[in-house]
C-alpha cells in the first residue's frame, strides 16, 4: 500500500490572549505513513475517530517550564488530548486489532502508533450510546461531575446548587445529580438557547448571565448550599455572598480568566464566618475511587434518557483550531467533540 498522509493539528505558538486558529495551532498534512507496513515495534496501530476540546487545553499553551498539574503542549509537536480510536494492527498481545481504545494521551492526528497502553484502556460503547457521548457525558466531563458531586457536595434533600456553565459536558450532568439527590438547582450559561436546555434538564432557575445579574438572582433564590463552580472570576465572587452557612464549594474550573486574566476575589474574608468548604477537584485523582460506579450507571442512564446530554459536534480534524477558540469564548453550543473519520 502506497504511504497516505496523516494530518495532524500542531502546537504552533503560545498566544497572548484567545487562541489565533492557523497561528496557536496549525493543520499540517506534510507527514505520511504505510498502513500496513509501519513499524510497530511491539505497539500497535491506531486510527482516530473522534477527539474532545476541552476548557483545559488553553492551560496547556504555555511554556514548557511552567508548573501545572498537567504539562503544556509541546510547539511543534500534535496536540493531545481525550479521544477515542480503533485499532489497525498491533504487536502488543494486550490489544487485538479492531479493539476501541480510549484515553487522556490521544494525539490530534488521523493515525498514531502506541507503543502500549500507558493511560489509555480498552472501552466497550453502550449499544444506545455513539462514541462521541464517551468523550462527553459518558467520558472525562461526566466522569468529573460523578466524582466531583460524590466526593464533596454531601447534598441533602431541599438544599440549593448553584451551577455554572450549566449547559457544559460537566455541568449539564451536575443539575441532574443535583435533581436527583433532590436539591432545588439554580443554573447559569451564556446563550438563551443553553438557558433553554438547562431548563429541560431540571434546573429550577436557569438564566443567562450576560443579561440577567447573577447577584440578583442568588439574593432572591438562594442561599447556596452547594455551588459548582465551572467559571471563577466575579461569579465565584457573588456565590460566596450568598452562600448558606456551611456551603460547600466545588471548584471546577475558572475559564472567565483563561484568556484575559483572572481578577481578584473580593469576598474571601466571608469564608471564615459561613464556615465554607471549598474543594478544588481534578478527576485524574479521583476517578480510579469511582470508576466502576460511573461506568456501572451513567451510561445507561444517559441511554435510556433518564439523563439527558446534548453535543456540540463538528466533522473534520482541520476544524480543531476553531473549536479550541469556540470553548474558550463560550460560543460552543454545548460539549465540543471533533469527529476526525467514521469507523
Amino acid at each position: 500500500m502506497a504511504p497516505i498522509p496523516n494530518a495532524r493539528v500542531l502546537f504552533n505558538s503560545i498566544p497572548e490572549s484567545y487562541p489565533v486558529p492557523g497561528e496557536t495551532t496549525v493543520y499540517d498534512t506534510t507527514q505520511t505513513l504505510d498502513l500496513e507496513t509501519v513499524p510497530l515495534n511491539g505497539g500497535f496501530l491506531v486510527k482516530t475517530l473522534v477527539l474532545s476540546v476541552d476548557p483545559y487545553f488553553r492551560g496547556r499553551m504555555a511554556p514548557a517550564e511552567k508548573k501545572s498539574y498537567i504539562r503544556s503542549f509541546q510547539i511543534g509537536a500534535p496536540l493531545d488530548g481525550f479521544g477515542i480510536g480503533v485499532v489497525l494492527r498491533s504487536e502488543n498481545s494486550a490489544v487485538d486489532s479492531g479493539k476501541y481504545i480510549y484515553g487522556p494521551s490521544f494525539f490530534h492526528q488521523e493515525y498514531t502508533v502506541f507503543p502500549d497502553l500507558g493511560a489509555l484502556q480498552i472501552i466497550e460503547k453502550h449499544p444506545g450510546l455513539p462514541w462521541t457521548v464517551y468523550l462527553g457525558a459518558a467520558g472525562m466531563p461526566g466522569g468529573t461531575a460523578f466524582v466531583g458531586w460524590k466526593e464533596h457536595a454531601d447534598a441533602k434533600q431541599g438544599e440549593v446548587a448553584f451551577v455554572t456553565a450549566g449547559a457544559g459536558g460537566v455541568g449539564a450532568l451536575v443539575i441532574q445529580l443535583a435533581k436527583e439527590s433532590g436539591l432545588k438547582v439554580i443554573a447559569s450559561a451564556g446563550s438563551e438557547e443553553k438557558v433553554e436546555f438547562m431548563k429541560s434538564i431540571g434546573a429550577d432557575v436557569a438564566f443567562n448571565y450576560k443579561t440577567t445579574d447573577t447577584r440578583a438572582v442568588l439574593e432572591k433564590e438562594g442561599p447556596i448550599d452547594i455551588f459548582w463552580d465551572n467559571v471563577g472570576g466575579d461569579t465565584l465572587d457573588a456565590a460566596i455572598e450568598f452562600a448558606a452557612f456551611n456551603g460547600r464549594f466545588i471548584e471546577c474550573g475558572s475559564i472567565s480568566g483563561y484568556n484575559t486574566g483572572h481578577s481578584a476575589i473580593k469576598n474571601w474574608n466571608l469564608i471564615n464566618p459561613k464556615c465554607l468548604h471549598i474543594h478544588g477537584i481534578l478527576v485524574f485523582t479521583l476517578f480510579p475511587k469511582y470508576a466502576e460506579e460511573f461506568y456501572a450507571t451513567i451510561p445507561a442512564k444517559l441511554a435510556s434518557g433518564e439523563f439527558k446530554y446534548t453535543e456540540d459536534v463538528t466533522k473534520g480534524l482541520e476544524k480543531v483550531g476553531d473549536v479550541i477558540l469556540a470553548v474558550q469564548k463560550g460560543t460552543n453550543k454545548a460539549k465540543a467533540v471533533v469527529v476526525v473519520a467514521e469507523e
